[in-house]
């Protein structure tokens, strides 16, 4: 069938079988899709939804574009996390070398910033020299020595999702349910998994922007993921603020390396939403009795130096400097321009619009408003107040970083639009950092 033929089914609200999800897959692998037909399909997929044996046929036919991974022989579980995307959100950078110093072996095969969120990919890019695509005997390697590596799509791995999620990106199709899941599960599925665990985020700087929406995300995932034969948990996460102090691939990178080595406090609520996640993992798989137990595990990971170690071993091992978590300011490099952001009136940070606080960064220079962009790794924010702390007119909410004065002056102005600050003393509660979860066949939610 003629893939504009395919288009205008699904742009009829048609569903596609099975043949026809296999022709788009193969055109967006051989390149028999133009860009074109590929953003119209998307966009179509967009608005008229896909029901779940699309969404589960899709994800097959993704998988099985390239290579899929195997591990019959490591002494424990191959487990992963993924999350929705995020502002802030650097969650995988920690989790991934904690589970490994507490028994799992973790391939995590991250992705690049997409709309306003950050990429772990991004992130990791700030390091000098790391090789985030390893051959596949690398890969290997690592995974068996350290027990994780953090690395990206590589070419023959779930190669139709890497174009699609690309194209994604710069054609407003990002917040489709049934393309998230088909593009999440793919990659997760060719890297051989055990176990997944979800961090479906849910707020104003999540793409699911509304609980409605989060619950249909997570219950799409942990549905196909059990279709496919993949134990998977999902857990509904507060994205109405930013997670941790900064935002920016270089900043959020600094961070994640200070959570590790225990240089300076953790912020409760990032500590709090990586404790959660490691846990479920440590459970999937077999390596804890409970959440509880997996909790105490996790905690002995970080104050025993294990988890750093890790961190500092990957690494090594994928072409990164031995010495990074010693000497992060010789490898990170700053932006030239570093200016505060004003409190424009005492009171209390009673809620943020976070999208605009990833759009602000994405101007900076932070993101990318087409496919093929390069980012400015060094821009982004520091030290962002926490929502219902106590300000005075003038005192800092955060740090710009920024390659000019000019862009900064900008980012300025658009965080205090993004800020609300009511009168001291005004009531206000947080929304819990773990909202939900979806665990297992049953689907069941607890609230």
């Amino acid at each position: 069938m003629l893939p504009q033929e395919i288009i205008r089914r699904k742009r009829d609200g048609h569903a596609l079988n099975t043949a026809e999800i296999a022709q788009f897959v193969q055109g967006l692998t051989d390149g028999g899709w133009s860009e074109g037909q590929v953003a119209a399909l998307a966009m179509a997929v967009f608005l008229r939804g896909m029901g779940r044996d699309e969404c589960v046929a899709l994800t097959h036919a993704m998988v099985h574009s390239g290579r899929v991974m195997a591990w019959p022989d490591l002494p424990g579980p191959v487990l992963d996390k993924h999350s929705s995307g995020g502002v802030g959100d650097k969650v995988s950078l920690m989790l991934a070398p904690m589970v490994a110093a507490c028994g799992g072996y973790v391939p995590m095969i991250s992705g690049r910033g997409l709309g306003h969120t950050g990429g772990t990919l991004d992130k990791l890019a700030a390091i000098p020299v790391y090789n985030a695509t390893p051959n596949t005997a690398h890969l290997d390697r690592v995974v068996r020595e350290v027990g994780c590596a953090i690395i990206g799509q590589t070419a023959d791995l779930a190669p139709a999702d890497g174009r699609l999620y690309a194209i994604r990106d710069v054609t407003a199709t990002v917040e489709s349910v049934p393309l998230i899941t088909a593009s999440i599960l793919s990659k997760k599925l060719a890297a051989g998994l055990h176990a997944l665990v979800m961090d479906v985020k849910c707020g104003n700087g999540a793409f699911a922007d509304s609980r409605a929406m989060a619950d249909e995300l997570a219950h799409s995932i942990v549905a196909v993921a059990n279709g496919a034969g993949l134990k998977a948990t999902a857990l509904i996460t507060d994205m109405n603020q930013v997670l941790g102090h900064t935002v920016g691939n270089a900043l959020e990178m600094r961070e994640a390396m200070d959570y590790l080595t225990g240089n300076g406090a953790r912020e409760p609520r990032l500590h709090a939403v990586t404790l959660a996640l490691g846990a479920e993992m440590l459970v999937l798989g077999g390596l804890a009795a409970n959440t509880q137990a997996a909790h105490s595990q996790l905690q002995t990971a970080l104050d025993s130096g294990a988890a750093a170690d890790r961190f500092a071993r990957m690494v090594a091992a994928l072409g990164g400097p031995a010495d990074l978590l010693e000497r992060p300011d010789v490898y990170l490099t700053a932006a030239p321009v570093v200016m505060p952001v004003p409190a424009p009136r005492t009171g209390i940070l009673t809620s943020l619009q976070t999208r605009d606080i990833g759009i602000a960064v994405v101007e900076l220079g932070g993101g990318r408003r087409q496919a093929g962009d390069a980012i400015d790794l060094r821009v982004g924010l520091s030290a962002v107040h926490a929502l219902g702390t106590p300000v005075t007119k003038g005192e800092p909410l955060a740090f710009i970083h920024a390659a000019d004065q000019a862009s900064a002056q900008r980012a300025v102005a658009q965080v205090q639009a993004a800020v609300h600050i009511a009168d001291a003393g005004t009531p206000w509660q947080a929304e819990p950092c773990v909202m939900a979860t979806v665990a297992g066949s049953t689907l069941g939610v607890a609230a």
